[in-house]
């Protein structure tokens, strides 16, 4: 079993803290996506039209702790916020199409993330094209968010970037098996899959951490974001697979509205 282990001390929590949230809800399933407003990236559904769709969605154009944002190294700052590690393992995943992304859904109760001294449960991860944070500007082909829940509902965001390179060998399983529309598991998710979800991260846990947003609607904040500052590598063919897909499902960036960005060091 590989288990993936990182202790990451020595990052802060935000100063500009966004309202408490005590309870958040997960990024949505494809059943409660399919009784909202039919949103999309583009046109007169598209991110600039959300929070007009639904009473729900008015976060999406009016709160201050939207995502995602550009993480700007020089002004990253270095604190104290408590212990964070992640504990992802081997296990099976079933896949998505929502319409939106491809999901893959995680049943490990094992697979963790303890953020500030709470344990958050890995829930799905999932996929944007292109990446929706950027690094000094820097935009990749692909992100990944890993979405972790607690018992309070609340959620931790792990973010991977992904760049052009070689085969991806831990994502495989996933990536030849894309659900390439919702109508394919309009009545379910496809059969497991065995994944090791722990080596999908990169070595190196460095990190940015802010508070931030979910990315699609409702856009609720309070959500803690973990984005790894090393790609990840997949090859041309494997980021094609996701992106004849959804060639663009990723939202613009967001206004950081003053809030800072711990830069995690080892």
């Amino acid at each position: 079993m590989h288990t993936s282990k990182r202790h990451l001390a020595g990052f802060t929590a935000i100063v500009v803290m966004v309202a408490s949230v005590s309870v958040l809800a997960l990024p949505l399933s494809s059943d409660d996506w399919a009784s909202m407003p039919r949103w999309s990236y583009a046109g007169k559904t598209g991110p600039s039209y959300w929070s007009a769709m639904a009473p729900s969605f008015v976060a999406c154009g009016h709160g201050k702790a939207q995502s995602p944002i550009d993480l700007e190294s020089r002004d990253a700052k270095s604190g104290k916020a408590g212990e964070f590690h992640i504990d992802y393992e081997k296990g099976a995943v079933a896949l998505v199409n929502n319409g939106h992304t491809v999901q893959a859904n995680v049943s490990d109760a094992k697979d963790t993330v303890v953020f500030d001294g709470d344990t958050y449960r890995l829930a799905q991860f999932h996929f944007h094209s292109p990446s929706e944070h950027t690094t000094d500007g820097t935009r990749f082909p692909l992100e990944i968010h890993f979405v972790n829940e607690d018992a309070k509902k609340r959620v931790v965001v792990v973010g991977v970037v992904v760049k052009l390179g070689k085969p991806n060998d831990s994502l495989a399983p996933v990536l030849k098996s894309l659900p390439a529309s919702d109508k394919e598991t309009s009545k379910g998710s496809t059969p497991p899959i065995a994944v090791d979800v722990g080596s999908i991260l990169p070595r190196d846990h460095r990190a940015y951490v802010y508070a931030g947003s979910l990315t699609t609607p409702p856009c609720t904040e309070g959500v803690h974001w973990v984005v790894l500052k090393e790609p990840i590598q997949m090859s041309n063919d494997q980021i094609a697979s996701f992106t004849r897909i959804f060639p663009d499902n990723h939202r613009p960036l967001q206004k950081a509205n003053g809030r800072e960005i711990d830069n995690e060091s080892e």
